[in-house]
Formats: C-alpha cells, structure tokens, sequence
C-alpha cells in the first residue's frame, strides 16, 4: 500500500518523484511548527526565515538551526 504524499507537498503535482517529496514535505513540516523559546520556555518560537527565530511571547529573536530548534 502506498503512503500518502504530506498535504504541503501537493503543490509540486506529479513532478520530482515520490520519495524526494515526502523528505521535503517531512522537513517543511517540522520547520512551521511552533518550537520551545530558549529563554522563557513556552512553545511560542516561529521560524522567521532561515536560522531566524521569533518568540511570540516574550518577543526575543534570535539565530539557531535552519529548520528546527
């Protein structure tokens, strides 16, 4: 049975081959999702763009990773 291509990679259609998507789509994911801020511990911290990040609570930004915190 075949697994199903992650929704934000549904753009793409059928160009690029499955298993480059899914890598794709498996990263995309993991970098708009909300992050824990280093400095007052909620999961507020969004990815600004890349290796920056803004906590939404205590308003800091700072540099980190590319994709994930």
């Amino acid at each position: 049975m075949k697994d199903k291509v992650p929704g934000s990679v549904k753009r793409f259609k059928a160009r690029y081959g499955r298993t480059p998507k899914i890598r794709f789509g498996k990263i995309e994911k993991s970098q708009r999702k909300l992050h824990k801020c280093p400095y007052c511990h909620k999961k507020k911290v969004k990815r600004i763009s890349v290796g920056i990040w803004k906590c939404k609570k205590c308003d800091n930004k700072f540099t980190g990773k590319a994709y994930t915190l």
